[in-house]
């Protein structure tokens, strides 16, 4: 669980998102991050328990993604985001690997699980696989585990049948998906009860079948 105070703290940076009270008030957010780390810490070992891709020794400092923005190519010059990222290693992560995340932001938190926009090869063979391997796929997606907890995000989705595809596939809802992704809502109050931790073991069970379809697609060694 989190301390009320490391979910104040995002708060308070979305109204004074600027350097000059970022370093007046940088003590905030070190003892904020020291509280997500001792989060961090006591996940690591449950998840890497579930999935042996997971590293059980992943340094906390990886696993959480930098507060500072790139606004280089960005029209908001906002310095800082407004959550924490937390990003957890994967043997062999790269963009042929389904990942794992959690974020935490106020009225926004949830876990999302997949591959978020990947290369085309790898969005390729997902669908390849889906199209060979329905019953399968279904099976997953519609399980009572799995819809306890998750479902099929479709924010990110071609407007027409993906090349190869017949408009009227029977699951080309699925197909037409450019991002295959799990997501879990969070209440941000769950974040400071205890029973966050079962509750995010338990889902972490339950999306494993998922987790292994995309590895089989994309030919991961289990």
């Amino acid at each position: 669980m989190l301390k009320a105070s490391t979910l104040a703290f995002l708060k308070l940076i979305a109204k004074n998102n600027n350097r000059e009270w970022f370093n007046a008030n940088k003590a905030l957010y070190e003892a904020a991050k020291l509280d997500i780390y001792s989060f961090i810490e006591t996940l690591l070992p449950i998840f890497s328990g579930i999935d042996p891709h997971l590293s059980s020794e992943a340094s906390p400092k990886k696993i959480l993604m930098r507060i500072y923005r790139d606004v280089r190519f960005s029209k908001n010059k906002d310095p800082y985001k407004l959550n924490y990222g937390l990003a957890f290693d994967v043997r062999n992560y790269g963009p042929r690997t389904p990942s794992y995340y959690i974020h935490i932001a106020p009225g926004n938190c949830f876990m999302g699980i997949g591959f978020w926009q990947p290369e085309a090869e790898v969005l390729k063979q997902v669908r390849e696989e889906i199209d060979y391997n329905a019953d399968k796929f279904l099976s997953i997606i519609n399980a009572p585990e799995f819809k306890q907890f998750f479902s099929l995000s479709q924010e990110d989705k071609l407007k027409t049948a993906p090349k190869g595809y017949e408009k009227d596939h029977s699951l080309i809802e699925y197909l037409r998906l450019k991002s295959f992704i799990a997501i879990m809502p969070i209440a941000e109050t769950e974040f400071l009860n205890e029973a966050i931790v079962e509750k995010l073991k338990t889902a972490f069970q339950n999306i494993q079948p998922f987790v292994l379809f995309l590895r089989d697609a994309t030919q991961i060694d289990q």
